[in-house]
């Protein structure tokens, strides 16, 4: 990644993370458990009825199945995770060139490649739950049908907290509209996951909407228990020498420190519009981008593209989320959330 991406992550000001963990996954989750419990009123948040040890979550997409950070962080310390997306059968994804890197940020089309729910939660799931966080199912579907397989197939799998629905999707039966862009296809597709869903539902949104408070209010109306955003800006990069994109797809989703004053506007709209939390997505790279979206309303937040050049920047948001308040004279970190002064 360039300089400007590269420099973010390790801003924080907090104590430096170490890399791989020895021990085992239990070992390792009794540790952090005993340190959790000395600093459990100072970061815990709730969001859609779940408590988390601290808000800083992974998002889909930028950490796998979980598993293949397990050697280079503590996944006991994160508040949560998501998956990466998961949809009814496997799926090969898109062709290459898949990635391409911009000015502060990356494009990717990745195509949603994925190993389907069923073998996720044959092959992953049983390793993953030893882990102590929370672990939250992103699903996604080309139909309002394919998501409600997705959340009936999770609603038996043991160590799951919640889904979180990726409606930045073509729906099929509607012409290829994206079901995120239509307060009427993410509303169906929201109360069709909830009928069937034994979990809390995290609704994420698309930044790629005239007004996303429309769709936040629509989705909110439909039973959604939490928000998240933003999901990836539509972009488009061309190779001036082969006059070709830059990615076989053409366009695709532009994420990475670029993208984050956009999405801390959307949270701040979005989280004055409706009565539901709020999880902030966008650029964050270190604590002080976690700040930026929790005092402009966000409860919680996922870590994403940083996660690729740095992936002990979750632990290093962590640590200097922690030390903010305490410097700061902050009892808890639930006292700053939307405290955006006007």
């Amino acid at each position: 990644m360039g300089e400007r991406l590269r420099s973010g992550a390790g801003s924080s000001g907090g104590p430096t993370a170490s890399g791989g963990r020895g021990g085992s996954a239990q070992d390792r989750g009794r540790e952090t458990s005993d340190a959790g419990d000395r600093a459990s009123d100072l970061l815990a948040v709730e969001a859609a009825g779940i408590r988390f040890k601290n808000p800083v979550l992974t998002a889909s997409g930028t950490f796998g199945y979980g598993l293949e950070f397990a050697e280079l962080i503590d996944l006991n310390r994160l508040g949560g995770m998501c998956t990466k997306g998961l949809s009814a059968l496997p799926m090969e994804g898109a062709p290459p060139p898949r990635i391409a890197e911009t000015h502060g940020g990356m494009l990717n089309a990745i195509g949603l490649q994925n190993i389907g729910v069923r073998a996720f939660i044959r092959d992953k799931l049983p390793e993953l739950r030893k882990y102590d966080l929370k672990i939250i199912a992103n699903i996604f579907g080309y139909s309002t049908e394919e998501y409600s397989e997705v959340a009936r197939a999770l609603n038996d799998a043991d160590g799951v907290a919640a889904y979180e629905l990726n409606i930045s999707c073509p729906n099929v039966k509607t012409g290829g509209i994206e079901i995120g862009s239509n307060t009427a296809l993410a509303a169906s597709v929201t109360e069709a996951v909830k009928r069937v869903a034994n979990r809390p539902v995290i609704v994420k949104l698309s930044p790629n909407v005239t007004d996303i408070t429309e769709i936040a209010r629509a989705v909110e109306s439909a039973g959604a228990d939490a928000l998240s955003l933003i999901n990836t800006i539509v972009g488009m990069s061309v190779d001036i020498y082969r006059r070709k994109p830059r990615i076989a797809n053409i366009t695709g989703g532009l994420s990475g420190p670029a993208i984050k004053p956009i999405a801390v506007r959307m949270v701040y709209q979005t989280a004055r519009a409706v009565k539901l939390p709020v999880i902030g997505i966008g650029g964050i790279a270190s604590a002080e981008d976690a700040l930026e979206f929790i005092i402009a309303g966000a409860t919680a937040i996922q870590v994403g593209t940083a996660n690729y050049y740095d992936p002990t920047v979750s632990m290093k948001i962590i640590d200097g989320l922690e030390e903010y308040c305490h410097r700061q004279g902050i009892r808890s970190i639930t006292e700053i959330v939307g405290s955006l002064s006007l």
